[in-house]
């Protein structure tokens, strides 16, 4: 088999076949393809595409491409779950305690934020001490004796997808939706779960920023997942305006502990509680309202933030933060927007938010850059709600005192104050499965 002919079957809209990928993904992995072949298969798959089953196939290759977490050893059924990224996308830190105070085991291996989206373990990190580098072994005595651990991805998972990556961020072929479903799903695999929650978002601070191409992505991934043996389940969510009021590390841990203790803002607890009951659903605790009615009582029970607080203390983490949020360090400089005029807040946009969160130093532009976990962005009003001039919309924690120009200006540009309210946005737009496409 040869590399030239594979390139030339795509080339010319031919589907390649299993041995075929298999052959692309083992050669390229050990250096025996070199970039400027695969580059022109990158791009001949880019023109032409890929039918659900290549699709499926590649996602394996590229899973089996490294180490495969065995996960067999937990008992339950483990479900993962990933967010396509966002601004306030603090879900994971709460659905996780919810899923696990249902008794359904959460193994989950989350990743860093890198440009205006958020990393889970970048948020978990800012709890003193707290450490997201855990062998095999521990992780899975934590999640046996705390019943739930979050951790940073770890080992030899999908070197393909690295590699591929890499090359298509400089060959003009990363949005593509095969390549794009591929890609996340080869971790998703790679995880050892069961089953897997999929929370596509949609809107000015998402990947995707229609809903249409939001649904596709779904639907491709949704299909991935169940051609590989794993019950896959997305939801597609809000990320037009940013979720909750808090865009930064602390500040959104200290969120998720509100919203943990009842406390949280409104459309951040509805999602959470949707996402929570579609993964105990996959865990097969019961329908859907039923699972709705296990998350919601793990929340009034207090059993659900016991749950964070067990995960953070098997983990190394000081949790006085976490039972009493004002011991979290605090920016130096807590500076405040506020509005320009009378009227209502229309529309927040997300992307811009992330970014102004990053030059205050919440983020990080490039991959080695350190970040400062009490920076970052409390959003005082939403889209919808009323204004009057001088009103504070926005705060923002920094310790950069010469960043806070950029940043304000960002923020100021990113809100927009009309005089009539905006129409209402759903959070929840759909339920994608692999039946079809359920319109919430």
């Amino acid at each position: 088999m040869r590399m030239y002919d594979i390139i030339r079957h795509k080339r010319d809209g031919m589907a390649l076949s299993p041995k075929e990928i298999a052959f692309f993904i083992r050669g390229f992995t050990d250096g025996s393809i070199p970039d400027y072949q695969a580059s022109a298969l990158l791009m001949a798959i880019f023109l032409r595409g890929m039918n659900p089953e290549e699709t499926a196939i590649l996602t394996d290759c590229m899973a089996k491409s490294g180490d495969i977490v065995d996960l067999s050893s937990i008992p339950g059924i483990k479900v993962d779950k990933h967010s396509t990224g966002g601004v306030g996308d603090k879900t994971s830190l709460i659905i996780g305690p919810i899923v696990a105070a249902c008794n359904v085991p959460v193994a989950k291996m989350s990743g860093r934020g890198l440009g205006h989206t958020g990393g889970t373990v970048d948020k978990l990190e800012s709890i003193p001490g707290l450490r997201t580098a855990v062998d095999r072994v521990e992780f899975f005595r934590i999640v046996k004796e705390a019943g739930i651990a979050i951790i940073g991805q770890s080992g030899n998972i999908a070197p393909a997808d690295k590699m591929l990556y890499a090359l298509r961020d400089v060959t003009g072929t990363v949005e593509h939706l095969s390549l794009i479903a591929s890609s996340i799903m080869s971790k998703k695999l790679a995880a050892g779960s069961d089953a897997i929650l999929l929370d596509v978002k949609t809107g000015s601070g998402a990947f995707m920023k229609t809903l249409e191409d939001s649904i596709a992505l779904a639907q491709a991934m949704v299909d991935i997942g169940n051609r590989n043996n794993r019950d896959t389940v997305a939801l597609i969510t809000d990320m037009d305006t940013p979720l909750g009021h808090a865009i930064g590390n602390s500040l959104e841990v200290i969120e998720a502990v509100e919203t943990l203790q009842g406390k949280g803002p409104v459309d951040l607890t509805a999602v959470c509680l949707e996402l929570a009951a579609n993964m105990l659903v996959l865990a097969q605790q019961g329908s859907l309202e039923e699972c709705r009615h296990l998350a919601r009582q793990a929340i009034a029970g207090g059993e659900a933030f016991q749950r964070l607080v067990a995960m953070a203390k098997a983990q190394g983490g000081d949790v006085s933060v976490l039972k009493d949020t004002e011991r979290f360090p605090k920016a130096p400089m807590a500076v405040c927007l506020k509005a320009g005029r009378d009227g209502y807040l229309r529309h927040i946009n997300t992307e811009a938010c992330g970014i102004a969160s990053v030059v205050l130093g919440a983020g990080r532009a490039r991959k080695e850059d350190e970040i400062d976990h009490s920076a970052g962005i409390i959003l005082r009003k939403k889209p919808g709600e009323q204004v009057w001039e001088g009103e504070i919309l926005a705060q923002l924690h920094t310790a950069r005192e010469e960043q806070l120009p950029e940043a304000m200006e960002l923020l100021r540009e990113a809100i927009e104050v009309g005089n009539a309210p905006p129409a209402p946005v759903p959070m929840l737009y759909a339920r994608v499965t692999a039946d079809g496409v359920e319109v919430l």
